[in-house]
């Protein structure tokens, strides 16, 4: 099971855009997709159309439940989700002082069974805190959402230097499976400029997929579908479905 961490300190990068429809692009290849919903705002938990996990994903993190228990079907092929809720919120204050808390996450995710899902899909919240640390320390891989504006620029340097420390202290096998540019407008030079940019930086650490920009991916979210659900045929699909192909290819 490859776990990644869709991780960006940005709000606004695409990040919980690309868990929600990456995962339903891995579906539809015939994977089966786990989500792990960690931002307490439970974006991807409403995408999905699932009630919120309540406490459940608190008291995995106070290590008081398992993660087998939270996990909740969804209406799209192959798709599993362990839900979020604004209880999560109050993590930092619940395990303030608590030793290893960062790497409790880590320990739950190991009693998953193996054989279940392909791939483990942890939409992480717009900040460094306890919750996306927790993440990168149980990540065999992290893929990092831009947006295309030169502001978000600067906050991918961030992230790697975040990581380099996560690694060296929590989790020595994390790697950076990519970086994919979001919310791309062809139609204006500066985002061109944006991604090439990122191109010039990381090389083939960014994927050669670009999600454009799409009105349909936002409308998508209204209706609690994935894109490829909601439009197959959009622009927002069609890349995410590339995307997907794209991440499959790492394994060869």
């Amino acid at each position: 099971m490859r776990t990644l961490a869709i991780i960006n300190q940005k709000g606004g990068s695409g990040k919980t855009t690309t868990t929600v429809n990456l995962a339903a692009a891995l579906g539809d290849r015939g994977k089966r997709v786990l989500v792990i919903d960690l931002d307490p705002q439970a974006s991807a938990t409403a995408w999905f159309g699932v009630a919120d996990g309540g406490k459940g994903l608190l008291d995995v993190l106070a290590d008081r439940a398992e993660l087998i228990d939270q996990v909740q079907a969804t209406a799209t092929l192959g798709i599993d989700i362990i839900p979020s809720s604004t209880w999560l919120a109050g993590v930092e204050k619940v395990l303030a002082g608590e030793i290893g808390s960062e790497t409790v996450l880590k320990r739950k995710l190991k009693k998953l069974p193996k054989d279940r899902w392909d791939y483990l899909l942890m939409d992480c919240p717009p900040s460094l805190g306890l919750l996306a640390i927790s993440a990168l320390a149980a990540a065999q891989e992290m893929l990092i959402p831009v947006e295309a504006h030169v502001m978000a620029l600067g906050g991918v340097a961030q992230i790697i230097k975040t990581a380099e420390v996560v690694r060296e202290r929590h989790n020595a096998d994390l790697e950076l499976t990519g970086i994919v540019a979001c919310r791309v407008d062809g139609r204006t030079r500066h985002t061109q400029e944006v991604v090439e940019q990122l191109r010039a930086k990381f090389g083939k650490l960014v994927f050669k997929t670009v999600i454009r920009e799409n009105i349909r991916l936002a409308e998508a979210w209204s209706f609690a579908q994935p894109i490829t659900v909601y439009d197959s045929r959009c622009h927002g699909a069609e890349d995410y479905r590339a995307l997907a192909a794209e991440v499959v290819r790492q394994e060869r």
